[in-house]
């Protein structure tokens, strides 16, 4: 199959597919009302048949992956971690349903709404090697991370260990939950410099900080300030042997806020072992702004509750019209209900076709071979600091670093007077970020090098 048939084909393919063959759900106690007042149309359930996958690509031309891109290229754009532009096969689905839902907005809504998010969610459960029955759609990572950590199913006095490191969506999260179940909130330290942790380290930390009352681990896989990548594989093994002598409901789940990895490493849900896992599509994936997934093991899902109605399960209505109990939870409850940019959301199948086309292993490799190149150009520079750690099993595609004399502010101003865009961490100890992603080029890179260079305090 040709590049330009997929890009042409695949979504046109997958929303026939979508569309034309549903699985039976197994019927509640009293049947539900024959149309749902959401706009579900006919097909209420999954698709029985896995959606074809594109062909990964034999050998990847990066400069045909980069062409897929309308940046604007006089631009070096390193802050793939931020807001992500799409590739072409991606606007094109948006578009795509974007002029369905502009020429006749009801009854495209009524032939696709279902269809189409399940069909996302079995695409985002191929892509990470995940029950797509236990995923659920969400509009970003702090969406998911709020919907995961207000659904936890803990009461007065459990614990709940974070750490000092994690983002303030984490922190804000478990706070406002503690407030409603009575849990306790517990933060710990890592390590003093994240250039300098060990994996063994971070992991005596944590399990040294475990107690009888902990139920939740909730950790960050990227660090978003330090760039540091956490041994959630390490960790999870870990919890293995603390969990093995509990009950069900006493077992310590690990949460994770997975955004800056997800896209980025060649790993799944299982290989990492969380229980849940939250991550925004519209950064590493380069999916539908306004998009993104909370991943639940079939086995913890019932460990959360939902905590918006919900208009994607199946009996959702049937359950209130009959006032029947809907039922053990599933990632179609967990999904929030409402009218949303449903373009974006139906294209999300798009962003996980691209991503398994040039391949997840491809696409781990280069973004760790320009994040290396980046540290390893960046380490060279007397006047500046590498925060990130040098170690890839350490780290991703996020390189922070400090300017000796420079706020960080600063240097990312003095950046974009170099066309090169760059962030600065949103925490109390800031650092500049840049983030190279497959996208990019080894030439990318050595231009932000050459411009950092003459940025001195």
């Amino acid at each position: 199959m040709s590049r330009r048939r997929l890009l042409a084909g695949t979504g046109v393919a997958l929303a026939g597919s979508a569309m034309a063959s549903v699985a039976r759900a197994q019927a509640p106690a009293e049947p539900p009302p024959e149309s749902d007042p959401d706009f579900a149309g006919p097909d209420h359930h999954p698709p029985e048949a896995t959606t074809p996958a594109p062909e990964t690509l034999k050998a990847v031309d990066w400069n045909w992956v980069r062409g897929q891109w309308a940046l604007d290229w006089s631009w070096v754009n390193l802050s793939a971690m931020l807001f992500a532009s799409n590739p072409r096969l991606v606007r094109t689905a948006i578009a795509r349903h974007r002029d369905g839902l502009d020429a006749n907005p009801v009854t495209y809504l009524e032939a696709n709404n279902r269809p189409l998010q399940n069909a996302a969610r079995q695409a985002a459960g191929q892509y990470f090697g995940a029950a797509w029955e236990s995923i659920a759609l969400v509009e970003s990572t702090t969406s998911g991370v709020g919907l995961m950590y207000a659904g936890l199913l803990v009461g007065y006095g459990d614990e709940i260990l974070t750490t000092t490191h994690d983002y303030y969506v984490t922190h804000e999260a478990l706070r406002l939950a503690a407030q409603r179940n009575g849990a306790m909130v517990k933060k710990i330290s890592l390590f003093d410099e994240a250039r300098t942790a060990t994996i063994p380290q971070i992991v005596g930390r944590l399990m040294g900080a475990v107690t009888d009352k902990t139920r939740v681990l909730a950790l960050t896989w990227v660090h978003s300030s330090t760039g540091l990548k956490m041994p959630i594989g390490a960790i999870a093994q870990a919890l293995k042997s603390v969990n093995a002598t509990r009950e069900p409901h006493r077992r310590v789940l690990l949460c994770v806020d997975g955004v800056h990895g997800f896209g980025v490493e060649n790993e799944t849900l299982e290989s990492l072992g969380a229980d849940a896992l939250a991550a925004g599509c519209h950064k590493w994936l380069f999916g539908p702004r306004g998009t993104g997934v909370v991943f639940f093991r079939p086995d913890a899902i019932g460990r959360f509750a939902p905590t918006i109605p919900s208009f994607l399960a199946p009996n959702a209505y049937g359950a209130w019209l009959g006032n029947y109990d809907p039922g053990a939870n599933t990632g179609a409850r967990m999904t929030p209900g409402g009218f949303k940019a449903f373009e974006h959301v139906w294209a999300l199948t798009e962003a996980f076709q691209f991503h398994n086309m040039v391949g997840k292993a491809a696409i781990a490799a280069r973004t760790r071979a320009l994040a290396g190149r980046l540290k390893m150009g960046l380490s060279q520079m007397p006047h500046i600091a590498v925060r990130t750690p040098m170690d890839p099993n350490l780290s991703a595609g996020i390189v922070s670093f400090d300017v000796v004399g420079q706020s960080a502010d600063a240097v990312v101003r003095k950046l974009r007077g170099a066309r090169v865009i760059g962030s600065a961490a949103p925490y109390a100890r800031r650092h500049v970020r840049l983030t190279p992603s497959f996208r990019n080029t080894e030439a990318d890179v050595d231009f932000a090098l050459q411009a950092l260079s003459q940025i001195k305090g």
